[in-house]
């Protein structure tokens, strides 16, 4: 088994609802999940003009390997609804992995470590919470480290 970190936000509907249901689909479909962070507001990022977020990270165990992981957080999405019509758009759920044990992959369809984790509050601080002191497989900065280098961004712990 490998612990494995994911973000969840939904900005559309019932919000917490659906980060709810999000994390019991993920254990419907076989992933063990130990811990959960508090819930986050955090204003949209790269499309300023939407709804703010709901957040949280998730510590998952699966064996499956990142690509299945991946269909089945999309399976997972879909559906709850998720629909890709806007390019970083509002969403009723967004579900992304973060880290992957120490595995460090760059495909044209998964990254991992994901790409713009360092630069994201509201993923660093559920996951700071989490474990702060995890280090990324490529940089070695640990969480704490690059939450301190993230400047603005507003994040409230809910």
């Amino acid at each position: 088994m490998t612990a494995v970190y994911l973000s969840l936000g939904s900005n559309l509907g019932p919000r917490e609802e659906m980060l709810r249901r999000a994390l019991a689909a993920l254990q419907d479909a076989g992933l063990a999940v130990p811990r959960v962070s508090s819930l986050y507001e955090t204003e949209p990022q790269d499309l300023p003009d939407q709804p703010w977020f709901l957040n949280l990270v998730a510590e998952i165990e699966t064996a499956l390997p990142p690509l299945q992981l991946l269909d089945c957080i999309q399976r997972i999405e879909h559906a709850l609804g998720r629909r890709r019509e806007v390019d970083k758009g509002p969403r009723m759920i967004d579900i992304d992995i973060l880290l992957y044990g120490s595995l460090a992959i760059d495909t044209p369809r998964l990254a991992i470590p994901h790409p713009r984790l360092a630069s994201r509050r509201f993923v660093l601080e559920p996951l700071a919470e989490l474990a702060p002191d995890l280090r990324h497989p490529v940089t070695g900065d640990t969480v704490a480290e690059m939450l301190k280098a993230v400047a603005g961004q507003t994040v409230r712990r809910v």
